[in-house]
């Protein structure tokens, strides 16, 4: 077998079998698959797609180039994945409050990509808490919490890790069947048996319009429930931020408000409690995903949920009493300015990709792979579409390093909200529900 062969009937659109697929992967893994050869497997995967039977084949075969957990746990592994937005830390939410109704949730969780925020950075924001820790310490705070939010060894998906970077230089990332394998291989070997996905649609994400999120849901549900996970899917609004904050630290604000305050009806509490819904059922933990919504609802009320959170912070490093003084404990940024509206009228809509980059260019993201981020720069009050500001109303909070920061960000996010002087139709939170 060779890696030539498997390109050209890739390229001639002749099925590949699984053991192809298996070779390959491990190639990938190993260095025996060249980088020219790689970027070829992707380009023709992107000019002429793979058939479900071959990306559930790649999707298994990369998940087994490297280390595949399991659990010796009484109930499912289960773990959510959002294709990314902005003001999204439903992550840090949904994972303890499932915990804190009998779930185990293993979540292998990435860093920010492009313009979305990413679940390990936000973490990161916490003093002393470090994401990296070796699999033994993994399964121990898993035992201790019943939920842990970790970043991938170097041995989970080493297949998937090389043909990234490749796709990245090769202009073949927006494949939606190397998207997907790319995906659930590094979901699958944390050896889950039920994952929900939440893909999101509009200006803050990758996919913007519904058709091209539906095309990546089904193709995800698919793959995975062919893999052997059962996998149920969200179609989500992404056209403004999920919530008012945005950035490492101040996304962690966000989620402790949720998770202490009791105020529990708002856009970040009601996504979190749909997928949570959904997990739910599909890990027989529930029957009913509204009344399974209602429970994890009220982990958020009663604290529980947080209880579990603090417990897990404090495993990784971070403050053992940060769920009682998380507001002291977050770094905070030495420029603090509010931007007013200077008109009145309705948010008619918002460019959610550029308020991602403003967050970037502050400081909160990365231009470069090895740029170090500021864990307290960002937005907080952010408006939201539909409603009406006069013209001394808050559009949003400015947090920056510098004056200069700040008056380039105030620049980026009066370009990227427009006005309207009749109130637009709302938009709903979720869209539709992909199942296998």
């Amino acid at each position: 077998m060779d890696a030539r062969r498997i390109i050209e009937k890739l390229r001639d659109k002749t099925t590949l079998t699984d053991v192809e697929l298996q070779w390959f992967a491990q190639g990938l893994a190993s260095g025996e698959v060249t980088d020219a050869q790689a970027g070829a497997f992707a380009m023709a995967a992107l000019l002429n797609g793979m058939s479900d039977p071959e990306r559930v084949g790649l999707t298994l075969a990369m998940r087994d180039s490297g280390r595949v957990m399991t659990w010796d746990a009484p109930s499912p592994a289960i773990d959510k994945h959002s294709t990314g937005g902005i003001g999204d830390c439903v992550s840090l939410i949904l994972a303890p409050a499932l915990a804190a109704l009998g779930g185990f949730v293993p979540m292998v969780s990435g860093r920010g990509l492009g313009h979305t925020g990413g679940t390990l950075d936000k973490l990161e924001a916490i003093p002393g808490l470090k994401t990296e820790v070796s699999e033994d310490r993994f399964h121990a705070i898993m035992a201790q919490t019943g939920f842990a939010i970790v970043s991938a060894t170097g041995s989970i998906a080493p297949a998937d890790k090389r043909l990234y970077a490749i796709r990245d230089v090769t202009g073949t990332v927006e494949s939606i069947d190397l998207i997907t394998a790319s995906i659930l291989s590094k979901k699958l070997a944390a050896g889950l048996e039920g994952l929900v996905l939440d893909v999101k649609c509009g200006s803050g994400a990758f996919m913007q319009t519904r058709d091209d999120a539906r095309a990546l849901a089904q193709s995800l549900v698919t793959t995975a429930n062919g893999a052997g996970c059962k996998t149920s899917a969200l179609i989500t609004d992404m056209s403004q931020p999920l919530c008012p904050w945005m950035g490492n630290a101040l996304e962690v604000m966000a989620v402790m408000e949720a998770m202490t305050s009791g105020e529990v009806d708002n856009r970040l509490c009601d996504l979190t409690c749909a997928l949570g819904g959904e997990l739910m059922v599909l890990s027989g933990m529930a029957h009913d995903a509204d009344h399974a919504a209602l429970a994890i609802r009220g982990t958020l009320s009663d604290g529980s949920a947080a209880e579990r959170f603090g417990q897990m912070v404090h495993a990784l490093g971070g403050p053992r009493d940060f769920v009682d003084h998380w507001r002291d404990r977050l770094p905070s940024a030495p420029v603090v300015r509010d931007v007013v509206a200077h008109q009145s009228g309705y948010v008619a809509q918002m460019d959610g990709h550029a308020l991602g980059m403003a967050v970037v260019h502050l400081g909160g993201g990365r231009l470069k792979g090895d740029d170090r981020i500021d864990p307290a720069v960002g937005f907080s009050n952010f408006c939201m579409t539909g409603e009406y500001l006069g013209q001394d109303d808050l559009i949003a909070t400015i947090h920056a390093r510098s004056d200069a920061d700040a008056d380039r960000a105030e620049a980026a996010i009066r370009a990227a909200v427009s006005w309207t002087a009749q109130r637009p139709e709302a938009v709903p939170l979720v869209f539709e529900k992909v199942s296998g």
